[in-house]
């Protein structure tokens, strides 16, 4: 990869840096070495998204866990963890697993980052389990739903972009990396009218109801 374009620090206001640390440099070269460019730029605004909320909303956690989980919540798009049987969202949580026993790391925190990596596309359920996980899914939600863009400020948003651009046509491109895997949790269930997902589910589960409208408005691109 280009130097130059991986993990280009943002703007001193936005208060939010990748963790300097071991750690979190042999996660950042994993990942790059790892995943597609597209992936790796995601994963890093993940990062970003998610702990400029948690610093919004006041929440304590750990940015190395937090970079970890990130990073890794999308390891099981690539062929080299990608698993005959399970979920791309669990075979990217044991990626993380498997990476952070090898650093020696506590059980307990990489339990924190398998269930945020495993978690990271069923909203919902994270908030109200640690603040790692529900900052994982909040920063995946922002960076490809848009969920709670108006809450990050214009300074955020273009620092965020600027190290680690989004291409426009970014949606469609992260659908369709994902329907190798399962793309939405217990989809079956789900109403094929995007119209009438909210009806059906609430208003507690908008963000099923979003990727849902992805995925039909992807179908309709590639059926053109």
């Amino acid at each position: 990869m280009p130097s130059g374009t991986i993990n280009a620090p943002l703007k001193p206001e936005t208060g939010v840096v990748i963790p300097d640390s071991k750690l979190a440099r042999e996660v950042t070269e994993l990942v790059k070495d790892t995943e597609s460019l597209l992936l790796f730029h995601h994963s890093s605004r993940v990062y970003y998204w998610g702990a400029l909320t948690g610093k919004r909303r006041g929440l304590h956690f750990d940015p190395e866990l937090l970079y970890a989980g990130a990073m890794f919540h999308d390891m099981g798009l690539a062929p080299q963890y990608a698993s005959a049987h399970e979920r791309f969202e669990v075979d990217s949580a044991n990626a993380a697993r498997d990476f952070l026993r090898s650093r020696g790391i506590a059980e307990r925190e990489i339990e924190t980052v398998w269930t945020a990596a495993a978690l990271h596309t069923t909203p919902g359920v994270p908030p109200h389990i640690h603040p790692v996980i529900a900052l994982v899914t909040a920063g995946v939600e922002m960076d490809v739903l848009g969920i709670a863009f108006s809450e990050f400020t214009d300074v955020e948003r273009e620092a965020v972009v600027r190290a680690h651009p989004r291409p426009g046509r970014f949606k469609e491109e992260i659908i369709r990396a994902r329907r190798q895997g399962p793309l939405l949790p217990a989809r079956e269930f789900l109403p094929r009218d995007p119209r009438l997902c909210l009806a059906q589910l609430g208003p507690g589960q908008s963000a099923h109801c979003l990727w849902l409208s992805a995925r039909q408005r992807l179908e309709g691109i590639e059926n053109d």
